[in-house]
């Protein structure tokens, strides 16, 4: 194989290792921020109320 090509395959597997780590990481933490948007904190419907909408 010439040059060119190890430079390509070491680039590639390279990049394609690098973001599988990264994604992984990405799952395995969570998420960083707490918003106050979560649903848990949807107030509920009345039922006399629920046609209003």
């Amino acid at each position: 194989m010439t040059t060119g090509g190890w430079i390509n395959l070491v680039l590639s597997v390279g990049f394609v290792t690098t973001l599988f780590i990264y994604c992984i990481v990405r799952v395995v933490q969570g998420p960083k921020n707490k918003t106050d948007h979560d649903l848990a904190h949807v107030e509920p419907i009345e039922e006399g109320r629920v046609d209003e909408r």
